[in-house]
């Protein structure tokens, strides 16, 4: 295994390398080939070109690049459809070679995935294994992408896997190391990106650094929502693929015709604002705006590449002007301006993937100076705390959260995870006066049958709250009967959490506040509710459970045969009859029914209702509006 990893690190960084040329190559002839405004049309060109491709041959994707790579480890046993790799390699070189406002990491990160998994399956390899050697693909991708080994192992582990441990981080960690080896000697042992030499000079400068990761987790959770609104946006247009993206890429050129650093990867403007390169505050500010929503729209409008050097990209120009400006208020403090562009560029990046150790690792090894650190990890701590905050899925994660798969640390979340405090929390419920006696309050409670009932004050703030044992005390009204040292729950928070922290404090109920910071009391989760919730969960994790095996199954079937989900409309042929009297084409096969909650193989004595989910396969596209008829269209 130690060999094959090794090899799967020397061609995932041989054709990595051979990816980057030929971007290069594009974006050089392509740009250098037409002066001033004419440059307007190349975006387009490569949409109407990417468009058309992708139209032909890879459909509409609902999950790809790294999510992709994701799902695949965790449910399909690390199978990747590698064959549709040459196809979407050639529709990432026109989208970042001719302009459009993406990266190319994430078109790495598949290149190096999509090999593993195609010496993995070539030669009949467990699952475990081959998801290690995917993992160890990616991470070779990161090492040849950045000259950064360290750095491609912990996205693997923290992206990929999910955790750090198990026996196949020694062969990750060999395909990182035979990548970077590979990228060394063939480009030299530079870093990805000119670094300026840094020194803290003053600790008044960790403020501001806290300062700067507050900024950027806001900027990266807005970054990642804009990217899947944008997708929706384009998603509800009829017009045809090509056209799209030739528009989305008209927009862009647009901007580029101002801005034409927001073109293509970007990397030369990220280097040319850590080396000093005079760029104004008011220039920073236009080009962190401009990546900022062109990204989404080039990605959203169908053109092929990633989020990663975009991330970068907004990280050093918000970093470089909040360093500019805090220079011109403190100018004692000698800041370097470059610097906090550095630490900007990690703390996005964390904020937007959610992998800190990744983020830290990569600056580092672009460093090679231990005493960025400091500043660096307090930044991007801070950064992703607060993007959690704003939003709990990664620009990876929320992809896969759209399609009903969720994913923690490498693994499919429990059922009690899927709910959220305020989905089942109580609304209908009386709140407690202070000044009631307490007498009546326990009155109402022995009418209503409730053994607590929150306590407010006269604003109407939580207070408290009441319990049957607080009524044993010698008290006259509800405020000095009550416990006042309560715990609360937010109504974004995951019932699993939720439970934990009643089990932990072994209490029946919580108030519910919400994150707005007042303590207006908007719903009491009991312990009632959860159980009652729990049916719910329970659906909903046998709806996951069939979307998840219904990726599976298109992940393992042959790229010819297709793989179909209908629901049975009332009315249809379908509807009501047997499935061995259903005349289907030849070919399609039924591999499961949903009907409610349960998911089963339905047998030919099985009779279809409406309402009922089949999943099918067939083996031709043309059968698909004969099946639709079949099982969509009411008869007249």
């Amino acid at each position: 295994m130690g060999a094959l990893a090794a090899l799967v690190g020397l061609t995932s960084s041989a054709g990595i390398w051979f990816f980057k040329r030929l971007i290069e190559a594009l974006h050089n002839l392509t740009f250098g080939a037409l002066p001033g405004w004419t440059a307007l049309f190349a975006p387009i060109l490569g949409g109407l070109l990417v468009g058309g491709l992708a139209g032909r041959f890879l459909h509409d994707e609902k999950i790809h690049g790294t999510a992709a790579a994701m799902q695949a480890v965790t449910l399909f046993g690390g199978r990747l459809p590698y064959r549709k790799l040459p196809i979407k390699t050639l529709a990432a070189i026109l989208s970042i070679g001719m302009g459009a406002s993406v990266g190319p990491e994430d078109p790495s990160v598949q290149i190096g995935a999509n090999l593993g998994s195609m010496f993995g399956q070539a030669l009949r390899l467990s699952e475990e294994r081959i998801r290690t050697l995917v993992a160890g693909g990616a991470a070779s991708a990161i090492a040849a992408a950045f000259n950064a080994p360290i750095a491609g192992v912990f996205f693997a582990l923290e992206i990929l896997l999910g955790e750090a441990g198990g026996a196949g981080v020694g062969l990750i960690l060999v395909a990182a190391v035979t990548s970077s080896v590979f990228t060394q000697a063939v480009e030299g042992a530079s870093p990805a990106f000119p670094v300026p030499p840094y020194a803290l000079r003053s600790v008044w400068e960790l403020p501001l650094y806290l300062l700067l990761g507050l900024l950027a987790g806001p900027v990266a959770a807005f970054y990642v929502r804009l990217l899947y609104w944008m997708q929706d946006f384009f998603g509800g247009w009829t017009l045809p693929r090509p056209l799209r993206t030739a528009l989305a890429g008209a927009l862009v050129g647009l901007t580029g015709l101002f801005l034409p650093q927001v073109l293509g990867v970007g990397y030369d403007t990220i280097g040319a604002v850590l080396t000093r390169s005079g760029f104004s505050l008011g220039l920073l500010v236009a080009l962190l705006l401009a990546k900022l929503v062109l990204t989404p729209l080039s990605l959203g409008g169908g053109f092929f590449g990633g989020v990663f050097a975009p991330s970068l990209f907004v990280g050093a120009m918000l970093g470089g002007a909040f360093g500019q400006g805090m220079a011109a208020l403190f100018p004692g403090l000698g800041i370097e301006p470059a610097a906090f562009a550095l630490v900007g560029m990690a703390a996005v990046l964390a904020g937007a993937v959610h992998a800190p150790l990744t983020a830290v690792l990569l600056l580092f090894e672009m460093t090679g100076d231990y005493r960025i650190i400091l500043p660096l990890m307090f930044s991007v701590a801070v950064s992703l705390a607060v993007s959690q905050r704003i939003s709990r899925d990664s620009v990876y994660s929320l992809g896969l959260a759209r399609q009903g798969i969720r994913l923690e640390r490498g693994r499919a979340v429990d059922v009690m995870s899927a709910l959220t405090v305020g989905e089942v929390m109580e609304t209908n419920f009386p709140a407690l006066r202070e000044s009631m006696p307490l007498e009546e309050a326990a009155d109402l409670m022995t009418r209503l049958r409730r053994q607590g009932l929150p306590v407010v004050n006269e604003a109407g703030s939580l207070l408290g709250i009441l319990t049957t044992q607080d009524l044993t005390r010698p008290a006259r009204t509800v405020g000095e009967a009550c416990t006042r040292a309560v715990e609360v729950v937010y109504p974004d928070e995951t019932l699993d959490e939720a439970l934990r922290r009643m089990s932990r404090l072994d209490v029946g109920r919580l108030p519910v506040l919400p994150r707005d910071g007042s303590r207006r009391v908007v719903g009491l989760l009991r312990r009632s509710d959860v159980i009652r919730a729990y049916e719910l969960a329970l659906t909903r994790r046998q709806a996951q459970m069939h979307r998840q095996q219904t990726a599976r199954l298109d992940a393992l079937t042959p790229s010819e045969v297709q793989v179909l989900e209908l629901q049975v409309a009332p009315g249809s042929a379908a509807d009501g009859c047997r499935l061995s009297e259903l005349d289907l084409p030849p070919g399609c096969v039924i591999a499961s029914l949903r009907r409610g909650g349960q998911v089963a193989v339905p047998r030919g004595a099985t009779q279809l209702r409406a309402g009922d989910v089949l999943t099918l396969t067939l083996e031709r596209a043309t059968q698909v509006e004969a099946l639709r008829a079949l099982i969509e269209t009411p008869r007249g």
